[in-house]
C-alpha cells in the first residue's frame, strides 16, 4: 500500500505528487494518456508568475521530470473505478489495483462539444478541438475558431500564423478573454470576427468539412461561411464520472471542495479544474495541487 494515490497527471496532479513526496510520502500517480494535461497543447504560456513565456510542452516536461526525480511513481493506465474509506482506498485500473491511505483526485476536464448533428462524424475531417495538434493540416487555408475565452483567442493567434484567414466566432458581442490577447489578434491582417453568432450547421463534401452555417442571435439572420477547418474552444466538462456517488459533486459534475481541497469523504482530496471554483488557470491548478498534496500528507500522518 502506498501513502497517497493521485489520479490525473496534469499540473494539479503532478504538483500534488511533488508536495507529497517532499513531505516524505510514497506516491503513485495514475495517468491514462500523457502527463501535463491540456497545457501541453498551448504553444505559449505567458501568465504563469515568474515565467514570462514558456511553451506548454516544455512546462509539462519540466514538471514531470521534477516529480520523477523526487521519486513519484507514474503508472500510465486508466482509472476505472474507486472505492474505500478510513485510510484505505483502492483504484481499479486497466493494469490492476492500486491501494493507498489517501487519494487525490486531479482528473481534470475535457473539451465541450458543440452538440451539432454531424459533429462526431467530422472530428478529424475538419472539426478539431486542438489547434496546435491539427492546425498544420489547414496551413494556407481559411479556418474558423469558435469561443470567447483565452483558449479561443490563443488558438486564433496560433492559427493566424499558418492559415490564410482565421474567423473568430463568438455568441456574445464581447469577449471573456484577456484584452491583451484580443488586441493581438485584431492586429493580424488575416483576422476576422463574427460576433453575436452561433453555429447552426456543419456542411460537408465527400466526408470533409467545407463550411458552416452561422445564425446571428440578435437578428436571427443566417449566412454560410466556407472554411476548411473549425477549431472549437467553448469550454470544458469535468472528467469525474468514475467518482459519482463516491464524493459530492455539483450539478455539472465538478467535485465539491473549498480552498483546502477536502472533499466530503475523509482522506479524499480534489485538485485542479475538476474542483468547484471560480477561476481555472494554470496557477490555480498548481495552488490546488499544493493544498491537496499537503492535506493528504497530513491525513496519512493522522491515521
Amino acid at each position: 500500500m502506498t501513502d497517497i494515490i493521485v489520479v490525473g497527471g496534469g499540473t494539479a496532479g503532478l504538483t500534488a505528487a511533488v508536495y507529497a513526496r517532499r513531505s516524505g510520502k510514497s506516491v503513485i500517480l495514475i495517468e491514462k494518456e500523457s502527463t501535463g494535461g491540456q497545457i501541453v497543447f498551448s504553444p505559449r504560456v505567458e501568465n504563469y508568475p515568474g515565467i514570462p513565456s514558456v511553451s506548454g510542452t516544455d512546462y509539462a516536461s519540466a514538471l514531470t521530470a521534477q516529480a520523477e526525480s523526487l521519486g513519484v511513481a507514474i503508472e500510465y493506465t486508466e482509472a476505472l473505478s474507486v472505492e474505500g474509506a478510513g485510510g484505505s482506498f483502492t483504484v481499479r485500473c486497466d493494469s490492476g489495483l492500486v491501494t493507498g491511505k489517501a487519494l487525490v483526485i486531479a482528473s481534470g476536464t475535457e473539451h465541450r462539444k458543440m452538440g451539432l448533428e454531424n459533429e462526431d462524424d467530422l472530428i478529424g475531417c475538419g472539426v478539431s478541438y486542438c489547434a496546435v495538434c491539427d492546425g498544420a493540416f489547414c496551413s494556407g487555408r481559411e479556418v474558423a475558431v469558435v469561443g470567447g475565452g483565452n483558449t479561443a483567442l490563443t488558438d486564433a493567434l496560433f492559427l493566424s500564423g499558418i492559415c490564410k484567414k482565421v474567423t473568430l466566432i463568438h455568441r456574445r458581442d464581447s469577449f471573456r478573454a484577456e484584452d491583451a490577447l484580443v488586441s493581438r489578434f485584431r492586429e493580424k491582417p488575416n483576422a476576422a470576427f463574427m460576433m453575436s453568432c452561433t453555429i447552426k450547421e456543419l456542411r460537408a463534401e465527400n466526408g470533409m468539412l467545407c463550411g458552416i452555417t452561422l445564425k446571428n442571435v440578435k437578428t436571427r439572420e443566417e449566412q454560410f461561411l466556407p472554411v476548411d477547418g473549425l477549431f472549437t474552444a467553448i469550454g470544458q466538462v469535468p472528467r469525474t464520472d468514475i467518482f459519482r456517488g463516491f464524493v459530492a459533486m455539483d450539478e455539472e459534475g465538478y467535485i465539491r471542495a473549498g480552498e483546502d481541497c477536502r472533499t466530503d469523504r475523509e482522506g479524499v482530496f480534489v485538485a485542479g479544474d475538476c474542483r468547484t471554483k471560480a477561476v481555472r488557470q494554470l496557477v490555480t491548478a498548481a495552488a490546488d495541487g499544493a493544498a491537496a498534496g499537503l492535506g493528504a500528507s497530513r491525513y496519512t500522518d493522522s491515521i
